[in-house]
């Protein structure tokens, strides 16, 4: 669903007053915390879609591995998952559905989570992902509010998923040529997590369906600074661009373009960059985790990441001009 036709629904719902929901004055929060002690609070989320891959045990550990992101956006923990399946069962065989499972249940276990169940219902299409539960320290987690001008936006995963797995479909490219971003997207964030949250950093979310360019903006919203994006900064999967300019682009983009238009502004002419324009807004599945840390820390987020096997990118920064805003830098 795109954030317009999400935004017109959620702002028709009451208002949850429970002092006890932690996220309840965040708009974007990536999950939904809920204190239970005065040292612990729940941390939940729930996500699935249809398949990004052909292959069923891709496409289960790609699913589980971005319901999961969710909770590491939050700081927090996995505990316990849910599976949520739809699935054609009269037209595709289950021997497919054994191995989406299979793959969702291998990367819950990673996590150090586990399978408690789930629910299942007969579909035209296949759907898979799952609600997770996990635990988070109500003092250390981690918000997409808390950003501060003249932070560091770091990035913890190439993007062009959107685009791959579009190219992918349309036979433009085989599996083995998207390897690297197949792996990307089965791979957890917990690393990520965990070196954030050894150096301190001010705001975090994980980059998804809306895109780098929609959850920057989200971040800047809540924030109240401006997010400036270096685009030639910008870390790129192999192919990414090239798909890119031979017409690869799911419509996902083109909603989150439309969407965003008005917190945009672009620093150069928009003809001759609609290719970082489409990479900006590509919607991403299972993408990385994107921080705002200041200064000082920025070297010590990128150390700390590098012993964790992973690998960070400086792609902008926080401002305190045009609150709100996301400018693009050529």
């Amino acid at each position: 669903m795109g954030p317009d036709t999400l935004a017109q629904v959620l702002c028709s719902l009451p208002r949850v007053e429970d002092e006890n929901l932690l996220t309840r004055e965040e708009v974007y929060a990536d999950a939904g915390i809920y204190r239970i002690s005065p040292d612990t609070a729940l941390v939940q989320s729930v996500d699935f879609f249809t398949p990004v891959v052909d292959d069923p045990y891709w496409f289960g550990q790609i699913a589980a591995a971005n319901s999961l992101s969710d909770i590491y956006a939050a700081g927090g923990w996995p505990l316990t998952a849910l599976n949520l399946v739809g699935f054609p069962c009269s037209k595709v065989s289950l021997e497919v559905l054994k191995e989406i499972l299979r793959g969702g249940q291998e990367k819950v276990e990673e996590a150090g989570a586990v399978v408690v169940g789930g629910h299942s219902v007969e579909d035209s299409e296949p759907k898979y992902g799952l609600s997770v539960t996990g635990l988070v320290d109500p003092e250390r987690r981690l918000v997409n509010s808390g950003a501060q001008p003249g932070d560091r936006l770091v990035l913890t995963k190439p993007l062009g998923t959107g685009i791959l797995t579009t190219a992918l479909k349309g036979g433009m490219l085989q599996a083995d040529q998207v390897k690297e971003a197949l792996e990307g997207m089965a791979a957890l964030n917990s690393r990520a997590m965990q070196a954030a949250l050894k150096v301190g950093v001010n705001a975090c979310t994980d980059i998804t369906g809306f895109g780098l360019l929609g959850h920057a903006a989200e971040i800047a919203e809540a924030s109240k600074v401006a997010v400036i994006l270096n685009l030639g900064d910008l870390p790129l999967y192999r192919s990414a661009r090239e798909m890119a300019g031979q017409g690869m682009i799911p419509g996902g983009t083109h909603r989150n373009h439309e969407y965003y238009r008005e917190v945009t502004e672009n620093e150069f002419s928009l003809e001759s960059n609609e290719i970082a324009l489409d990479l900006v807004a590509d919607p991403q599945t299972s993408g990385g985790l994107l921080f705002s840390v200041s200064p000082e820390k920025t070297a010590a987020l990128l150390e700390a990441l590098s012993e964790k096997g992973e690998t960070g990118y400086v792609i902008g920064e926080a401002r305190e001009s045009n609150p709100g805003k996301v400018l693009l830098l050529d």
